[in-house]
């Protein structure tokens, strides 16, 4: 079993670094591989069973996609063989077709009908409570920007704070074991219900680390955002 970080140097704001850490302590016998912004990436020789991306800056996702650019079509077959994907924060925007930033549009990887529309002027920060399946999933966010467009399928629907946009009942997207989703920070060790889906998905025992641990912190915190006094928006709507 590897396990890929895409461009460590980049890709680990907002805590996204805890992700990779915390998926090898829970498959200790895994290799962890970590893919340099200069380097060329692991998962094209078809030999990465989970790709690990972060938030990064507006200005590292334009080297970040010029680094991809000549890889994609190997991504997009890697995904398509079934290699699983945690794309957190804005790193998900690297999968669409475009960034649109006053008038200018930027392109992405354009591996998927969607675009980001982004508005610096404005950072959009929430608590976030939502369901996959029958697993609820909790988090937070801090953005300049929102998806549009169209999604392979929903990953989580909404049941407090923002979804894709303000008011959309659909976090992020779900294109077969690839999971992308605007929550920050160690989306695997604040969610130990998830990691045990996606460890059992990748045919790994589900016994997490430190699972009693992060099992009492998600407990707390599923059911502070359950509250009906929950305040979800921290900016100006």
């Amino acid at each position: 079993m590897t396990i890929e970080v895409l461009f460590p140097e980049f890709c680990q704001w907002y805590g996204d670094s805890a992700n990779a850490r915390y998926l090898h302590q829970c498959m200790p016998d895994a290799d962890l591989v970590s893919t340099g912004i200069n380097d060329t990436p692991h998962f094209i020789n078809g030999g990465t069973d989970i790709l690990i991306l972060g938030s990064m800056t507006e200005r590292q996702q334009l080297t970040s996609v010029e680094r991809l650019e000549k890889h994609k079509e190997s991504l997009m077959s890697a995904i398509d063989d079934g290699m699983f994907v945690i794309a957190t924060g804005n790193s998900t925007e690297l999968f669409g077709q475009y960034i649109s930033d006053s008038g200018e549009r930027i392109p992405m990887l354009d591996l998927f009908p969607f675009r980001a529309e982004r508005d610096m002027t404005y950072r959009h920060n929430s608590l976030f409570i939502g369901e996959f399946e029958d697993i609820s999933v909790v988090g937070y966010k801090s953005q300049f920007s929102f998806l549009k467009g169209r999604f392979p399928e929903e990953f989580i629907r909404v049941r407090g704070g923002a979804g894709n946009s303000v008011g959309d009942s659909n976090e992020g997207f779900r294109y077969k074991n690839l999971f992308a989703t605007y929550l920050l920070g160690p989306f695997l060790a604040i969610n130990p219900p998830f990691t045990k889906y996606l460890l059992r998905s990748m045919g790994h025992s589900d016994e997490l680390a430190f699972e009693k641990e992060v099992t009492e912190a998600y407990e707390l915190r599923k059911e502070k955002y359950s509250g009906k006094d929950t305040v979800f928006f921290y900016t100006e709507q």
